[in-house]
């Protein structure tokens, strides 16, 4: 299974954050949308970091609540590991596992093209071994 199969059946819509906007900004979009991460772009649309819960967590513990003032670009991630949609499946859970992380931005031509999360992999991986064991179990049943 593909990351392109994945986008196709969930959307490709990404909330995204500005390096210029506060933690706080930035936390109530996650709150919003009840999400973990969002992908930070530049004025090309490319992924230019990402925040996820984990870096507003680190602000508070540095700072307080004075952390939640600081911008979004002095405390995202930088170097973001991406995907593009003929990549495996298989292939980016090593990549989250590896880098410990729990989410990937999909990119195409260099923009922002969609953001593939750990629930995404997990919820596909299960319905595709959901339909293995059905497909045995019918294989059985006919013999």
């Amino acid at each position: 299974m593909s990351v392109g199969r994945i986008l196709n059946s969930k959307g490709k819509a990404v909330v995204t954050a500005q390096a210029g906007q506060t933690l706080h900004q930035a936390s109530q979009l996650l709150a919003q949308f009840r999400i973990g991460a969002v992908v930070v772009t530049d004025s090309n649309g490319g992924v230019a970091g990402i925040l996820s819960e984990r870096d507003i967590v680190r602000a508070m513990a540095q700072k307080g609540a004075a952390g939640l003032d600081e911008t979004v670009g002095d405390h995202m991630t930088r170097k973001v590991i991406t995907c593009v949609e003929a990549q495996g499946i298989n292939d980016v859970m090593e990549i989250m596992t590896a880098g410990k992380f729990r989410h990937v931005p999909v990119v195409k031509d260099g923009r922002l093209d969609g953001m593939i999360s750990i629930g995404d992999v997990v919820k596909h991986r299960l319905a595709e071994l959901e339909h293995e064991s059905q497909t045995l179990r019918e294989y059985i049943a006919a013999s």
